[in-house]
């Protein structure tokens, strides 16, 4: 048996390394099905955080299906999804460097289909009978005043105009969908303040021959009820998710009235921060293979349309999305404790399941896999709030036996996200090196019902903070961390989460924000349209409640901050603008506490680029190193600390 080495928490020698991190591994999204064919997308760190849309056809060869020269992503809302489709061998999608929309057919080059103007595109499908793209177009060509949501339709020979306005009026719009006869489409709208886990409504109109609407009409949905994913089964009955009942569960609309299939608390739908997600899809107009979240973890089931009986398929997933079926096989993105996201196909008829794509081609021995315990812990006013435990865990290492280890709570960005226990290779990084982590499903997340979602109504910056800060106790009193070196670390609202603990709160010593929110008015002011009225849930009615937006920007108090942060941001983000993480920094260093800022051009909202990545992950290590007081197993490149 090998002999342990004994090191303090933090310092020990890890195989999985930011460059091993970066280089084997790509984001996976968006699966498409085309008769046979399968695609999907890849995101490759390595190639600058190009989108690929690559295809599996019947004969399981797989292939990059774009040229080098397109990047297929969308700006629509700003986060994207459902860039691309594929009908009869033909693929249609958005290009991020000038937003246009092409047409692929077998052996040629990509062809424009819209004109280069201030026009975005996504969630689009192809009338097959009329020749038609139907998707959500964002126009922003209008000088002053909002981007202006529309459904349209383009003809797949090409548009010159970018697309003719079918449905327009409300503010925004998504999942259109064409019944199997091609005679009705539905999709969702909603308005502001609404975000669309809040409140949507699913219309429903007539398709003329010449492509046009008659006759929209609102079926279900309203300011208090959210709709999510409406599809046709075979047979043109209209299903959809609703969370009317307190769950998001599934419904159809049969015969004028509103039905609901199988009733559970657990969530059957995801808050739409992108385009294109799928929670459920017909294998035939009798069966549906859905996925549910309960508890955290994603279930796999085979629901009876007639019966309402719901069968749970057994697989090795716990974090599963992105449904696709047929007649004979259904697809997913699947994740596990011990495997990172892969698509796989689930054969109906054998239950054997084929792993299509790996996330990660990385070879790590799982004996350095740090595996999560689900946790509940309690909270402010008597309630309960979710968690999943990382113990720190290197097979070669041990800790002195006086030592505990230090903690990173993570807190998730949305803030209507979730936290899986899906494997993380960056979670991984920490805990094979000493660290222990709390990855937070704060009041507001996801997964655990509209009650709990709704916790964070006016009260964003409190919950949220009250959640990781008892969750971080909660670890120290079971004598699993060192409360005096507790760290923690988020990215978007996740960020603000991070910044309003280390100011308003005296228990984290250290903290990493990413791309964080510090001033909640400059938010309101200069974002983007898609969450320009969220803070109206979140915080309050803007300006009426200017007060409190400034009672809740951590940039206002930063007397009270008095521990080290380091800043990570992308100089082309649209989101959290770039002075919002800035204005910190200045008030650190004017402060003389230790902070690092680290600035990367060319990234938005989130960071896409392989060295990017790679730099991020060792200079918030670094700078544990540094705040924390211990060595480093392997040297890395330093970060300019300031007031160290």
């Amino acid at each position: 048996m090998k002999t342990q080495q004994v090191a303090p928490y933090g310092s020990w020698k890890s195989p999985i390394t930011s460059e091993l991190i970066t280089s084997g591994s790509i984001r996976l999204a968006s699966i498409v099905l085309d008769g046979q064919d399968v695609y999907w997308s890849e995101s490759r760190p390595t190639e600058k955080g190009r989108t690929v849309i690559v295809c599996r056809v019947v004969d399981d060869k797989t292939t990059d299906v774009i040229p080098p020269a397109f990047n297929a992503r969308t700006r629509v809302h700003e986060y994207g999804g459902g860039a691309f489709t594929a009908s009869n061998g033909v693929l249609y999608f958005s290009n991020f460097a000038d937003d246009r929309l092409y047409r692929l057919s077998p052996g040629s080059e990509p062809t424009p289909i819209t004109p280069v103007r201030q026009l975005r595109y996504a969630d689009m499908l192809v009338d097959v009978r009329r020749k038609l793209l139907i998707c959500v177009r964002e126009d922003h060509e209008a000088e002053e005043g909002q981007a202006t949501n529309t459904l349209v339709s383009i003809a797949l020979d090409g548009d010159n105009e970018g697309g003719r306005v079918l449905v327009s009026g409300n503010d925004f719009y998504s999942s259109p969908c064409l019944s199997p006869d091609g005679t009705k489409l539905a999709w969702l709208s909603w308005n502001h303040p609404n975000m669309p886990w809040d409140g949507t409504e699913l219309w429903v109109a007539e398709v003329q021959d010449d492509g046009s609407l008659r006759g929209a009409t609102c079926v279900v949905g309203g300011n208090g009820e959210s709709i999510f994913q409406p599809q046709w089964s075979p047979d043109s009955i209209l299903y959809f998710v609703s969370d009317r009942s307190g769950w998001w569960n599934l419904y159809r609309l049969k015969y004028g009235q509103i039905e609901p299939l199988h009733e559970k608390a657990a969530e059957f739908g995801l808050p739409q921060w992108i385009f294109g997600q799928s929670t459920y899809a017909f294998i035939s107009p009798q069966h549906i293979a859905c996925l549910y979240n309960e508890q955290g973890i994603i279930h796999l089931a085979l629901l009876d349309t007639n019966t309402g009986s719901l069968e749970v398929t057994q697989t090795p997933y716990t974090a599963m999305t992105g449904i696709k079926a047929s007649v004979e096989r259904v697809f997913f993105l699947a994740a596990s404790p011990k495997e990172a996201a892969a698509i796989v196909q689930l054969d109906l008829d054998t239950q054997q399941i084929t792993v299509l794509k790996r996330s990660s081609n990385v070879a790590v021995d799982a004996a350095y896999f740090s595996l999560p315990e689900a946790i509940e812990f309690p909270t402010e006013h008597g309630r309960t709030a979710f968690a999943f435990y990382y113990p720190p865990h290197n097979p070669d290492y041990s800790a002195p036996n006086d030592e505990l280890p230090p903690l990173i709570v993570m807190s998730h960005g949305g803030p209507t996200a979730t936290a899986s226990n899906a494997l993380d290779l960056e979670k991984q990084f920490w805990t094979s090196r000493g660290f222990a982590i709390l990855d937070v499903n704060y009041g507001g997340s996801t997964g655990y019902g509209r009650a709990y979602r709704e916790r964070l109504n006016g009260q964003w910056g409190i919950v949220d903070v009250d959640d990781c800060v008892n969750g971080a106790k909660y670890l120290v009193q079971r004598g699993l961390v060192d409360g005096n070196r507790l760290a923690i670390t988020g990215g978007s609202a996740g960020g603000y989460t991070t910044l309003c603990a280390l100011t308003f709160r005296d228990v984290f010593k250290v903290g990493a924000s990413y791309y964080g929110v510090s001033d909640l008015e400059s938010l309101e002011t200069d974002t983007h349209k898609f969450e320009s009225r969220y803070s109206d849930s979140l915080i309050g009615p803007y300006p009426e409640q200017l007060e409190l937006y400034r009672q809740r920007s951590p940039i206002h108090f930063s007397e009270r901050l008095a521990h080290p942060v380091i800043f990570f941001q992308g100089l082309e983000d649209a989101i959290v603008p770039p002075n919002q993480a800035e204005r910190m920094v200045e008030a650190l260093r004017a402060k003389g506490i230790p902070v690092a800022y680290v600035p990367f051009a060319g990234e938005g909202h989130g960071f896409r680029q392989a060295e990017n990545i790679k730099r991020a992950l060792e200079g918030e290590l670094y700078f544990y190193s540094k705040v924390l007081g211990f060595e480093l197993a392997d040297p890395v490149e330093p970060v300019d600390i300031e007031n160290i």
